[in-house]
């Protein structure tokens, strides 16, 4: 039903729009971060779009490479690799220039027992990086942590909306963008900043989290009652598209699907396609972590695959016994401990 090719092959397929957009982006391209989650089918719906288009434009891969499919990935697919720890000195000198930078560098998870480290990669590396390419334009990823927590009644935040950041690696993601945002101020660098809630990639994601609870008889919690997200081929597309956008005044957009979606919904609609009992837990909040995505839908479009699909896919690629990264996303957290 479901297997690794299938899916990056779903997630690397450039549609028409991101190849007419990408025929205007001048220049190579470079992804700093690129071994994470959604680098490398990133880089490689990036390559597959420049061929597409017929462009002479260079896509470069940068990061430590720790995950051996990844590599492959990659490799297999001629995408340009340099292996690099970014923290280490001399090493961003050594990177090549490039007029486009999609920057994806950041660290979550393990915040709580080393917050210095998280401060260093999401803050002190982005501030080197930003003088680095201060003649380049840059798309910057964030995360919708930067805002409060939203009344649930509230259709969630928009870009306008003020940062009011749960925890120190929500803080450390407000001082990432505070870096690039002085360098768009002081040199004039053309800066876009890309808040994500949630991609969905069927190997990880908020999808996979609650289906594998109920599939695993797991209490699903109730905590954050509403969520978004969004296909991570279409995410990462307007990843891209964003460079168009960048500009010295700095251009923001929040990323994710247009519906605030229920936890307790979703968990039922699993419970069925995967023939189980959903157990609960804890009591729901009148407030979530959820985003309001207008702007997106109106300068990129809606996304090409719904939330229907994506549980239906979600459920399936689960009952094939498809591979986990093994990365919760732990969206049910409300006090920014990660």
């Amino acid at each position: 039903m479901w297997n690794e090719k299938k899916l990056n092959d779903l997630l690397t397929s450039p549609s028409e729009r991101l190849t007419d957009d990408v025929k205007k982006i001048e220049g190579d391209i470079i992804v700093i971060g690129a071994g994470g989650k959604m680098g490398p089918t990133l880089c490689l719906l990036i390559k597959n779009a420049v061929n597409k288009a017929g462009t002479n434009s260079k896509v470069t891969a940068v990061s430590r490479f720790t995950d051996t499919f990844s590599v492959n990935l990659l490799k297999e697919n001629g995408v340009d690799m340099i292996c690099a720890d970014l923290l280490e000195p001399g090493v961003l000198e050594k990177l090549p220039d490039a007029p486009n930078v999609i920057y994806m560098s950041g660290r979550k998870f393990g915040t709580n027992s080393q917050e210095y480290l998280t401060w260093a990669m999401n803050v002190w590396l982005p501030s080197r990086v930003a003088e680095r390419y201060k003649n380049s334009r840059i798309t910057v990823f964030s995360t919708g942590n930067v805002y409060p927590q939203m009344p649930v009644i509230s259709g969630g935040a928009a870009e306008e909306t003020p940062v009011n950041p749960v925890g120190e690696y929500a803080m450390s993601c407000v001082g990432r963008e505070r870096m690039f945002e002085y360098s768009a101020r002081t040199f004039g660098t053309k800066i876009a900043i890309y808040r994500l809630n949630y991609a969905i990639d069927l190997r990880y994601g908020v999808l996979f989290d609650i289906a594998e609870k109920v599939n695993t008889d797991i209490p699903v919690s109730l905590k954050m009652p509403l969520f978004n997200c969004i296909w991570q081929g279409d995410a990462n597309e307007i990843a891209v598209r964003s460079l168009l956008y960048a500009a010295s005044d700095v251009f923001y957009i929040n990323v994710s699907g247009p519906e605030t979606i229920s936890v307790a919904a979703t968990a039922e609609k699993f419970a069925k396609l995967l023939n189980k009992e959903v157990l609960f837990c804890d009591e729901p909040s009148n407030i979530s972590g959820i985003s309001n995505t207008g702007k997106m839908a109106e300068l990129f479009g809606y996304p090409s695959v719904s939330l229907e699909t994506m549980i239906k896919w979600q459920a399936e690629w689960i009952m094939s016994g498809g591979r986990s990264l093994g990365k919760p996303t732990h969206f049910e957290e409300k006090k920014g401990d990660y």
